[in-house]
């Protein structure tokens, strides 16, 4: 893959640069529990690619949008994402385009760490890693 399509492709995959970097930034101040939450909800949309650059943008945006709302208002990350995390992303990343794709290995981290992610903000921690 020459650079030039490799540059394409993370267009693609991440939006514009400085809308991606202004994204990234905001979920740097999320309290710890909810960035945590995100950063783990990125990965895995990070297998939903639309067929534009600004829904993909957008998606990121307004995830972080949702996340700073829910960290706000104090509402637990479960109630954001519920008892399933994957499903909730397979359905936010509907909302964007025609979807891709998860791996059970990426389901199960996503699983794993929105746990951890919750647990941190009742107080109780999952210690497996």
């Amino acid at each position: 893959m020459s650079d030039a399509e490799k540059s394409g492709f993370l267009s693609k995959l991440i939006g514009p640069k400085k809308r991606w970097r202004t994204y990234k930034a905001r979920v740097k101040e999320l309290p710890g529990n909810y960035r945590t939450a995100v950063e783990a909800i990125e990965r895995n949309l990070m297998h939903f690619v639309p067929t534009d650059e600004d829904s993909n943008a957008s998606m990121f945006e307004d995830l972080a949008d949702l996340f700073e709302q829910a960290a706000a208002d104090g509402t637990p990350i479960r109630e954001v994402v519920g008892e399933d995390p994957v499903e909730f992303v397979e359905a936010f990343a509907r909302n964007y385009s025609e979807g891709g794709y998860v791996p059970a290995r990426a389901r199960k981290q996503l699983t794993d760490d929105i746990a951890r992610a919750a647990g941190n903000e009742t107080g109780t921690q999952d210690e497996t890693a």
